[in-house]
């Protein structure tokens, strides 16, 4: 009993303890710096008008907005999107640099040593739209389905295009080559677009383009669009069949773009930017920007983010390994 009694004669002492003690964490976090405190960097890995930078640079509006700060595109373009993203791993991690990282990201990871580890040295905050390439053939090749592509490959060598060594269409290319058994050599250009237009000529046989680089050459009927990379079909071409609908099983190729943090970046901060990204990705006017060149809101969770790259670094290894894949820098 009396010790019972001591235990109640301590128990205000505790309350009043613990009240000042949650008096302290409040005034600790009155006075803690709002986040931003400045204004954010946006590092973009690639040149001033290309996709990555017209998607980062929409993202970078909507979070001023939203932030009452300046969020500042800084273009670093250049070696497969190393440099640029490798300044994303070694900024401090307090939420006041984010950057764009793009397919390349994963696909790097097995094309060439890197500075930086793709996955413990990020904080991935979203993926911000997919979108699929394109198969295209030349108008006038008769061809009129994949399968008569794989014919005349097995029949004879043919040669496809694209941006370069290790770009998209490149990679699509080298997972067609490998699932199909066909008879295909790259021949890499300064650029999708060179390519696209030596298609419509007759000068290659095939290339893996985006919807928004070969849309002049379909209105003007010069090629030929066979199928798109997506598992499934597309909303925006909705004629057009996936290559694994036509009987590649697991053929999957997909342009993504995404933000990412550096690692140890708070996770509350973290948070709050994908909040705020996702949020804005749901706005008329963004999406309808967003989704011009046949791509497709994501707008995930950090985790799901995260899950997705390192499915997507483990699926690029075991292709640029059976398809023989080398970085030529």
């Amino acid at each position: 009993m009396g010790q019972g009694r001591q235990r109640h004669r301590h128990a205000p002492g505790l309350v009043v303890a613990l009240a000042l003690l949650a008096c302290n964490v409040a005034a600790y976090a009155a006075r803690a710096p709002q986040y931003p405190a400045r204004p954010i960097r946006m590092i973009i890995p690639s040149p001033t008008g290309a996709s990555m930078d017209t998607l980062g640079r929409i993202v970078a509006t909507q979070l001023s907005a939203a932030f009452g700060q300046q969020v500042i595109a800084d273009n670093r373009p250049g070696a497969g999107n190393v440099p640029g993203t490798d300044l994303i791993a070694k900024a401090a991690p307090d939420g006041h640099t984010i950057g764009m990282i793009f397919t390349s990201h994963t696909s790097n990871a097995s094309l060439q040593k890197l500075p930086y580890d793709p996955i413990a040295d990020f904080a991935p905050i979203t993926m911000v739209t997919s979108a699929p390439l394109v198969l295209i053939v030349p108008a006038a090749s008769g061809m009129t389905s994949v399968k008569d592509l794989v014919a005349a490959a097995k029949a004879r060598p043919l040669n496809y295009g694209s941006a370069g060594v290790g770009s998209g269409g490149h990679l699509a290319g080298e997972m067609f080559r490998w699932m199909t058994g066909a008879s295909v050599t790259h021949i890499p250009y300064k650029g999708a677009a060179p390519a696209s237009i030596d298609v419509a000529g007759g000068q290659l046989a095939f290339q893996f383009a985006s919807q928004i680089t070969i849309q002049p050459l379909v209105a003007g009927k010069r090629v030929r669009m066979l199928a798109v990379t997506s598992a499934k079909r597309t909303a925006s071409l909705a004629d057009v069949p996936s290559l694994a609908e036509l009987g590649l099983t697991g053929y999957e190729f997909l342009n993504w773009f995404g933000v990412a943090a550096p690692a140890r970046t708070p996770r509350d901060i973290v948070a709050l930017l994908n909040s705020t990204i996702v949020k804005a990705l749901q706005m008329p006017e963004v999406r309808d920007r967003l989704t011009g060149d046949g791509g497709e809101i994501v707008g995930n969770t950090p985790q799901e983010f995260t899950e997705f790259l390192k499915r997507d670094i483990a699926r690029w290894a075991q292709v640029i390994k059976a398809a023989g894949i080398k970085l030529e820098m």
